[in-house]
């Protein structure tokens, strides 16, 4: 449930993104309800009454529900005139005082999650440069729903369960875990998940040792991905800095941990407490 909850805040996000982009007054959307072929409208914006809040809009059925089915943008100038849709949804949509109405399904790794609709209440074709502003609205939607999968993924596989033993596959697993967890940080926005994120990295370098050197948030970011094997141009791309960005943040850390070479700042830092 809290999966879903965090989705949903992703959806509200995108309907803030779809209003001031297209200009619409009305922005309305939710998710692919699990195991059901529906879609529960949970999210308003704009809207003067609650006639479309829980509303379960089916795959096929009315606008959303084509544009479920057929994983694409569908739009209509005239919601309740329209022969290009099914009229399940009417009372609802007229209640809204709803006219011109555009849905744009939110795909993620091909399989549709959820919907965002803008509307007006005249009306009116909704030009290209509206549909367009809308289909990017929910294109940013879903690769925040994809970095938000990720970082779920990684928090499940890093929570510590049994410590694996030093030096094992399992451990070079958890330090991979790690590297992974703290290049993913900076690219959250929601502060609350980016702090989970990075409490948990923390525990798995927990174990690790006393902290006993103190380096900059960056600095651990780096010394994690070399501990991964990786190379400096490697820890750039992953970490969105450049080579020699990486390189300053390198040599700063290891002449914090007394080290000479790049094996021994891993290896300090463990001692430290700061890698696992």
């Amino acid at each position: 449930m809290a999966v879903e909850a965090a989705a949903a805040v992703e959806i509200g996000r995108g309907l803030v993104r779809l209003r001031r982009s297209t200009g619409l007054p009305v922005a309305f959307g939710g998710l692919l309800e699990p195991g059901r072929p529906r879609v529960r409208i949970s999210e308003l914006n704009g809207t003067a009454t609650d006639a479309l809040r829980r509303l379960a809009v089916v795959a096929g059925n009315g606008l959303g529900g084509k544009a479920v089915a057929l994983a694409r943008p569908c739009a209509v100038t005239d919601y309740s005139a329209s022969r290009q849709i099914s009229h399940e949804y009417d009372a609802a949509v007229a209640a809204e005082g709803l006219c011109a109405v555009v849905a744009v399904p939110v795909v993620v790794r091909r399989r549709v999650r959820g919907v965002l609709y803008g509307a007006l209440r005249t009306a009116q074709p909704l030009g290209d440069r509206t549909l367009t502003a809308a289909v990017d609205a929910a294109r940013d939607v879903e690769q925040a729903l994809v970095v938000r999968d990720e970082v779920q993924g990684l928090l499940e596989a890093a929570r510590p369960r049994t410590a694996p033993p030093e030096g094992g596959a399992a451990w070079e697993q958890v330090r991979e875990a790690h590297a992974a967890l703290r290049a993913l940080a900076p690219r959250i926005g929601d502060p609350a998940l980016r702090a989970e994120l990075l409490e948990t990295a923390g525990l798995l370098a927990a174990g690790a040792g006393q902290r006993s050197v103190e380096l900059a948030p960056r600095e651990v970011d780096v010394l994690a991905c070399v501990a991964a094997g990786a190379t400096n141009a490697a820890a750039a791309a992953r970490l969105g800095l450049r080579a020699e960005t990486v390189k300053g943040y390198l040599r700063s850390a290891m002449r914090k941990l007394g080290a000479h070479t790049r094996g021994e700042a891993v290896v300090a830092a463990r001692r430290a407490g700061l890698l696992p």
